[in-house]
């Protein structure tokens, strides 16, 4: 079925004429347990302002029936996910009813079998515009309404959706119970929710809270180990939000289901899905934890902003996203025990804005959005990262009692509604006394990285495409570095407007700019600032500080400024004597990449065992051990690094040393099928047959990458999760760029043809994009079809950004 997308006028119109009143959908999940039959059944109360006025609603189903009024309409009519209405009364109550089996793609809905008890699970995630796939509506983010659902379900299976049912009692029908749900608050369409399945069902009650928690059986005891913390967190945010936002979370029943296959998680209203990657198979590490807890507070955030308030339309997106992305560092750092989130942000995450906002994929923040389909092309980095980025900064610019002041404001005068930026920006005013309208516009609406030079006493600033520059308040931290170590000198805040801004600072050898973090731009360190913040970051004593040297490093690499092997050298400096468990996994992270990834092939080895050395320093480390190991298992190059990793396998009470151990070995030309197959008929894990593709996507053997490749290309069985990401850099090793080099050009051609939903597509997208060993041939491949209009938006941005980052990859092999 091909599928119409709504435009910004459409929805417009359609706004204007019409008012939901509510939504009362009935929902047969009974052909799910042993097919694939999605049934629904939605009656739609609305009014009308213009009577004998003509509209659509939004139905991508098979159509058996509906009625307006009590009058048939014509259901032939239905095409491209519309059916056209007859002429409306003031006061209408139109009723579809619908059926689908397309519920295995990841459309708004996934039926999932797990493969180790062949339990079948069922979930919806409707955002942008999917709801239109399990039920009638009125597709879009400003038609507000109650939703009340009816779900008959197998009697063996458990219903979440967005609050406590009401009754569960058993359906005239044998083996199916029906649970009944209250009426939502005014919510739109695409933050309901309903999920089924034998789930596993754990409830906690603190501070007034109902508290659900829900997994596959398959992973009970992974979600058991973990239960305190995933309890404890969710705890910390609720009060942390709710105190803040002066405006406590309004309904007692807050779930969080962790469900199969699904490329992320989705903020539906008081039913929080996540993907069960979340859920780590084998203890996690700190920076896993981190992770998982950014996750909880992001969807946690979303309840206030997103679904409580809500954008108009799509073109506000980023406010939704960047503000969840923001508001979860600051509540981590304010709220939980991780404290330094801010520096493990610019550390792990940061960069990513960076690599997109400064190639030919970049966007305003702000952008415009025709329709639906090219909002979609906007849930990236810019979207996410830099977004929170420059809410961090304005966070700064204004302080954040002001932007507290404001948020008050704003949820208190916006419950249950829709609003523009303006919205914001004027509660923002108002709460700071200051006229935002040109920091919105110089912040929002422009596109590029501002990248920040000190000269001579003068903050100099250089723009993209000679645009002006954007106004910044960033500190500079100023050290001596005529000792043994670095003796901070002085630490000033500055507002930078212009192309040039003078600054009084002390005297020292060391100038640290943009020290904390406050702004979104890159920094080019004068020489001996440069050199020193290399041959002495370990001396920093403040992580965002060190942190900063890591995030600086990466930016020159984009700018071509530095040489692979210099960061490497002062990242694999920095971990000698790295302590705080914030920082040590993405230091590994980046310092690894940077020597598999950008160095050039002569090079790369000498890096990796440089790096491989010292993370088997670090494994002694109780807050580092675990990381250091994994990183050992992907850099192993000497015997002695071998032991290592064969004495922590012994004494392991998992498989995922050995399973990354394997890894390796596949890649050193060392491949065990033996050793695999025992693995994985030793493994309980559920995904583990993805462990085995991970051995496979290493080798430099041709039939087992056409294995990997039909896994993703062709059954689509590879579990959207971030190890989809890995298993995609793990396919793509840069010593087998000659092997590589005709699947590299397939991927341009399987763009064209993928299925499935948003999240799980874009993972897909991304992970197989050939960072690794792409060449200047595929590269200019790669940028030509960036232009093609038959590809969708998303893919399209997605190319030109990792172009770019190809790009300066293989110019920074030739420094």
């Amino acid at each position: 079925m091909t599928l119409s997308t709504l435009t910004r006028h459409e929805a417009a119109t359609r706004s204007d004429l019409l008012e939901v009143q509510r939504y009362d959908i009935a929902v047969d999940l009974t052909g799910l347990l042993e097919g694939e039959v999605w049934s629904s059944v939605s009656t739609i109360t609305f009014t009308c302002s213009e009577p004998g006025a003509t509209t659509f609603v939004d139905v991508a189903m098979d159509v058996s029936r509906a009625t307006l009024n009590g009058a048939e309409v014509d259901v032939s009519a239905a095409a491209d996910g519309r059916l056209p209405l007859p002429p409306l009364a003031e006061v209408n109550v139109l009723v579809v009813e619908a059926s689908t089996t397309n519920t295995g793609s990841g459309e708004g809905i996934l039926r999932t079998v797990d493969p180790t008890d062949k339990l079948v699970y069922v979930w919806t995630s409707l955002e942008p515009d999917e709801a239109r796939r399990v039920w009638a509506c009125f597709d879009q983010p400003d038609l507000k309404a109650p939703h009340r659902f009816t779900v008959t379900a197998p009697s063996s299976w458990l219903v979440t959706s967005n609050g406590a049912p009401e009754s569960v009692v058993d359906a005239d029908t044998d083996d199916a119970r029906v649970w009944t749900f209250p009426d939502t608050p005014r919510l739109s369409t695409y933050v309901v929710v309903v999920n089924a399945g034998p789930f596993h069902e754990v409830r906690r009650q603190h501070d007034g809270y109902d508290l659900g928690f829900y997994c596959r059986q398959s992973l009970v005891p992974v979600m058991e180990r973990d239960l305190d913390e995933l309890v404890t967190l969710t705890r910390q945010g609720l009060a942390f939000f709710g105190e803040r936002f002066a405006y406590p979370f309004p309904q007692e029943r807050y779930d969080q289901v962790f469900v199969p296959n699904l490329g992320g998680a989705m903020e539906n209203w008081g039913c929080v899905t996540y993907g069960d990657g979340q859920l780590f198979r084998t203890p996690p590490t700190h920076a896993q934890r981190g992770l998982r807890a950014e996750f909880i507070f992001h969807e946690m955030a979303h309840m206030w902003f997103g679904d409580l308030v809500t954008m108009q339309w799509w073109d506000d997106l980023w406010l939704n996203e960047a503000f969840a992305s923001w508001a979860a560092n600051w509540g981590m750092a304010g709220a939980s025990e991780f404290t330094e989130q801010w520096a493990t942000f610019l550390a792990a995450a940061k960069r990513t804005a960076y690599e997109m906002d400064m190639s030919p994929a970049r966007h305003p923040i702000r952008s415009d959005v025709p329709d639906v389909s090219a909002a979609m092309s906007n849930f990236d980095a810019i979207t996410y990262v830099k977004g929170q980025s420059v809410l961090h900064q304005l966070v700064a610019y204004i302080g954040e009692d002001a932007f507290v002041e404001g948020l008050r404001d704003y949820f208190s005068r916006y419950a249950f509604s829709n609003t523009r930026l303006d919205d914001l920006m004027d509660c923002y005013s108002r709460a700071s006394g200051r006229d935002l309208s040109a920091w919105t516009k110089a912040w929002l609406d422009e596109a590029g990285t501002d990248v920040i030079s000190l000269v001579d006493g003068e903050l100099v600033v250089d723009t993209t495409d000679g645009q002006e520059p954007r106004p910044h308040r960033l500190d500079i931290a100023v050290f001596d570095t005529s000792g043994d170590d670095l003796a901070p000198v002085g630490r000033s805040s500055h507002e930078v407007s212009g192309r040039r801004t003078a600054v009084e600072l002390p005297a020292g050898g060391l100038r640290l700019v943009n020290a904390g973090d406050y702004t979104f731009a890159a920094v080019k360190p004068d020489e001996t600032s440069l050199q020193g913040m290399f041959e002495r970051v370990q001396q920093f004593t403040d992580p965002l500080d060190r942190a900063l040297v890591a995030a600086t490093a990466g930016q020159l690499l984009l700018l071509g400024d530095v040489a692979p092997r210099d960061v490497s050298a002062a990242l694999t400096r920095a971990l000698t004597t790295e302590t705080s468990p914030a920082l040590i996994e993405p230091f590994l992270g980046q310092a690894l990449q940077v020597a598999d990834r950008w160095a050039p092939a002569a090079e790369s080895p000498d890096l990796l065992r440089g790096l491989a050395d010292a993370a088997a320093g670090l494994v002694e480390l109780p807050d580092a051990r675990q990381a250091a190991l994994r990183t050992l298992a992907a850099s192993a190059s000497t015997d002695a690094h071998w032991a290592v990793l064969e004495e922590a396998a012994e004494q392991a009470t998992d498989l995922d040393l050995a399973w990354r151990m394997a890894v390796r070995r596949a890649e050193l030309g060392d491949y065990d099928e033996a050793r695999v197959k025992a693995l994985l008929e030793s493994d309980p894990d559920p995904d583990a047959g993805m462990r085995r593709l991970a051995v496979l996507a290493a080798r430099p053997d041709l039939e087992a990458k056409e294995e990997v490749w039909r896994a993703f290309f062709v059954d689509y069985a590879v579990p959207a999760s971030r190890e989809t990401l890995v298993l995609g850099s793990t396919f793509w090793r840069p010593g087998q760029a000659e092997l590589l080099a005709p699947f590299a050009h397939r991927y341009l051609e399987e763009l064209h043809t993928l299925k499935g939903g948003l999240l799980n597509q874009g993972l897909t997208i991304r992970a197989m994009y050939p960072l690794g060993a792409g060449d200047a041939t595929f590269l200019a491949a790669a940028e030509q079809a960036a232009d093609d209009e038959s590809l969708m938006a998303y893919a399209r941005n997605q190319l030109r950004s990792n172009s770019f980052v190809l790009g300066r990859i293989l110019q920074a092999r030739q420094l």
